[in-house]
């Protein structure tokens, strides 16, 4: 795998999707030596049950410990610190990853209780926790999902478990943008597998989770937060920290050049989980027939987006979506299945971004 490929993949065994991703990128052959130290570090920001939209699917850590092992590796840590007034031991309890470091003889790492030093991280000092600095490769395992200060967070910002609570502290009085990417510059990304499951629409600890059943794999955590914005209805400029973190040689922000490997087809009808009342609400806007998971998420988001901006307001004609227009005729569309409307967005599934302008110039 390079820095420009985009894995993809659907479903619900997230176990097994874990693996997979893994797998096509070749983790193994990147780790090379079985004696390296090698760390999952997820979200665990608070303690809540993933489906709530915050946390790091227990599911992923147990596929991506599978992997490891039946490959040799041994060195296994799982290390997290939760935001400062959250308590790391109760995270690891409330997202079952306790029984997950039972079942492989895995430790738990809670970085709220790790010593630290101090780091030169090109031009600013940081000081990051010993432990997370000692790791010879780091998988970083992100949730996709919004972030009421930063608007979005992905594998970039999920990098501050690894900071000392007194490091988290001054990250907000600096504004929270150019830290983060200076932060980057010295932490490990080695591999980045981020849960986007069902991540939340805005607040980092959950809420209104959008169920997109999907786990990605990427080597550039900037082409990562990149991507993640075409996926919520954002531009990369609307994210300070990405185009920082570009600048200081962390990566690349180009995802329109970027390789997509998708491994398999998006066939899994919507939710499985619980729609909240904003989701609902931004529901009334679409009329899906079997609709998939990734499609429906990517125009809940793009509608999320419309909403902030006072777009909705009045608007009756409906956004149609899903497998079960195909063949069909209808006023206004959006994705692959929806070719034969008068208006229509291609796209499977069409990034957020890109429903946001379809349907603003359509609703002028």
């Amino acid at each position: 795998m390079n820095r420009k490929d985009i894995i993809i993949i659907h479903g619900t065994d997230y176990k097994e999707m874990a693996k997979m991703v893994m797998d096509r990128a070749d983790v193994a052959g990147d780790i090379g030596d079985l004696n390296k130290k090698i760390a999952l570090k997820p979200n665990l920001v608070v303690a809540r049950d993933p489906s709530s939209g915050a946390t790091t699917h227990k599911e992923l850590l147990a596929g991506a410990i599978e992997y490891l092992q039946e490959h040799g590796f041994k060195n296994i840590t799982i290390m997290e610190g939760s935001w400062v007034g959250d308590n790391t031991q109760s995270a690891f309890t409330a997202a079952g990853y306790r029984q997950i470091s039972t079942k492989y003889n895995v430790p738990l790492v809670d970085l709220q209780r790790d010593s630290y030093t101090e780091y030169e991280a090109k031009g600013m000092e940081i000081a990051i926790c010993d432990k997370a600095m000692e790791v010879d490769y780091m998988i970083n395992m992100p949730v996709l999902k919004g972030h009421c200060q930063t608007t979005i967070t992905c594998a970039l910002k999920n990098n501050k478990g690894v900071m000392p609570n007194r490091e988290k502290r001054r990250f907000h009085t600096m504004g929270l943008h150019k830290p983060i990417a200076h932060l980057n510059t010295v932490c490990r990304n080695d591999f980045i597998l981020v849960d986007n499951i069902c991540g939340d629409l805005d607040f980092e600890e959950g809420g209104n989770p959008v169920v997109m059943n999907r786990v990605l794999g990427f080597k550039d955590p900037v082409l990562c937060d990149s991507y993640v914005c075409d996926c919520m209805g954002y531009k990369v400029d609307d994210i300070p920290y990405i185009r920082m973190a570009e600048k200081l040689g962390v990566g690349s922000t180009d995802t329109e050049h970027a390789n997509f490997i998708y491994i398999n087809e998006d066939k899994n009808a919507k939710s499985k989980f619980r729609m909240t009342h904003r989701v609902q609400n931004l529901a009334k806007f679409a009329d899906p027939k079997d609709a998939c998971s990734a499609c429906y998420g990517s125009l809940i988001y793009a509608l999320d987006r419309l909403s902030d901006a006072g777009k909705l307001r009045g608007k009756k004609n409906l956004v149609c979506i899903g497998q079960g227009y195909k063949g069909e005729t209808g006023e206004i569309g959006v994705g692959q299945c929806t070719c034969g409307f008068k208006k229509s967005l291609k796209g499977c599934p069409p990034k957020a971004i890109d429903i946001v302008n379809f349907l603003e110039e359509e609703w002028k």
